[in-house]
């Protein structure tokens, strides 16, 4: 089995682990509402604000801008779509744009995510492989419960999945072997990037990342080196 080398499952966070859109829209939610836009749906916002994800970490990734933290990123993305909704951030006090930038490290899991951890735990290492920085990977832990063997964040690798050495250097660090690490993952170019470095993959699909409308990742586009419905089915079918 391909699995057999595995001592490390590490998770893609945003999507993968936990529910990035419904815990954005939540806390957007009283912000729009304070600044004049209570008419905007706060899943759209949410929505909006992750489109400007991909292109503000492939600045990074391209070397047109030296490594920044996600938070940064995320935070002048946020200042860039106000102005969508009718809101001048320049009128919106810093701190309150830095409180709803935090809005990333308080997001929920998936409703299957904490006992399929718990039950994997015992038998493998557990950690993030994201685009997260480590404080924002700190707090999403403690505030959720994820329970980490180890916190890495893209500090560590200064650089943003899928570049290689997001996955190379995660390997590094934990001393491991690349079949030793198995990327568990919501995202089938995530997965891609992963097997091509050498790290085993494991699809486990979330039809709702995106809300009803999804299209993307709905199902595996190749042949993963396991597929499960969800954490718990994950721990099942590695025996865990």
């Amino acid at each position: 089995m391909a699995l057999e080398t595995v001592r490390a499952l590490v998770f893609d966070v945003f999507g993968t682990v936990v529910d990035w859109r419904g815990g954005v829209a939540r806390e957007a939610a009283p912000f729009l509402e304070r600044h004049g836009a209570a008419n905007t749906d706060p899943l759209s916002f949410a929505d909006a604000w992750r489109r400007h994800y991909a292109p503000a970490m492939e600045e990074v990734r391209s070397g047109r801008r030296p490594f920044v933290r996600l938070d940064v990123l995320h935070r002048e993305n946020l200042v860039a779509i106000l102005p969508e909704y009718g809101i001048d951030p320049a009128r919106v006090p810093s701190s309150e744009l830095d409180t709803l930038n935090l809005a990333w490290h308080r997001l929920d899991p998936w409703p299957d995510v904490i006992a399929g951890l718990q039950r994997l735990k015992p038998r493998f290492i557990l950690a993030p492989l994201s685009n997260g920085n480590i404080i924002l990977m700190l707090d999403m832990a403690k505030r959720a419960g994820l329970p980490w063997d180890a916190i890495l964040g893209a500090e560590i690798v200064q650089t943003y999945k899928p570049a290689p050495r997001a996955y190379l250097g995660t390997a590094e660090v934990l001393a491991m072997r690349l079949d030793e690490l198995c990327l568990v993952a919501a995202h089938n170019s995530d997965l891609a990037a992963a097997r091509s470095c050498g790290l085993r993959t494991i699809f486990v699909p979330r039809l709702q990342e995106h809300g009803p409308a999804q299209t993307i990742d709905l199902r595996a586009e190749q042949d993963w080196d396991l597929l499960a419905e969800d954490f718990v089915d994950l721990a099942t079918k590695l025996g865990a």
